[in-house]
C-alpha cells in the first residue's frame, strides 16, 4: 500500500511500531520494531541491552511488557492510561506519551515518511530535543557528532 489513511486507530498491522523508552536523566532511546503490537521476544532485543538489571520499568497495561519484565527479571509498574490514571505519583508515562505527541506533529510537515526510514527521523527528533539548534553550525556540530 502506498500512502492514504489507515483504517483503524490503535495498535494495528497498519501502523508502524515505535518503541520509546525515555529514562529519568532525560535519554530517550527509539527502536522502530515493525508493523502491528510490539512482543516480548522485540522488548528483549530493544530493551534488555540498556536497561540495567536495577531499573524501574513503568509502562501503560499492555501485559506484554508483564512478560517482558518477569522474563528479563526487571521491576515493573504500569500504569492504566486506558482507564483515565495518567499517575502515580512519580510513575507515570507522560514523557514517552509528550515525545509520541511531538514526533507525529514533527512529522506532519513531510506529508508521510517511508516506514523503512521511520527510525531515522526518530533520530532527528532525538537530536532536536536534546540541544538548542538555533543557528546552522549548530546543526553542522549535531549532525558531524552522530557520524
Amino acid at each position: 500500500m502506498r500512502g492514504g489513511a489507515a483504517k483503524r486507530r490503535g495498535i494495528n498491522r497498519e501502523h508502524d511500531c515505535l518503541l520509546v523508552a525515555h529514562d529519568r536523566s532525560g535519554r530517550t532511546l527509539d527502536f522502530h520494531t515493525g508493523r502491528g503490537q510490539v512482543t516480548v521476544g522485540q522488548l528483549h532485543e530493544c530493551l534488555k541491552p540498556v536497561l540495567p538489571d536495577d531499573a524501574l520499568l513503568i509502562t501503560d497495561g499492555a501485559i506484554v511488557y508483564q512478560h517482558f519484565a518477569e522474563q528479563a527479571g526487571i521491576t515493573h509498574e504500569a500504569v492504566n492510561v486506558k482507564a483515565g490514571v495518567r499517575a502515580r505519583g512519580a510513575i507515570h508515562v507522560q514523557n514517552v506519551n509528550s515525545w509520541h505527541s511531538r514526533f507525529k506533529s514533527w512529522l506532519v510537515r513531510f506529508r508521510g515518511v517511508a516506514s523503512r526510514y521511520l527510525i531515522h527521523y526518530s533520530g532527528w527528533q532525538r537530536v532536536l530535543d536534546d540541544r538548542p539548534l538555533t543557528k546552522p553550525a549548530h546543526l553542522l556540530c549535531a549532525a558531524v557528532q552522530l557520524g
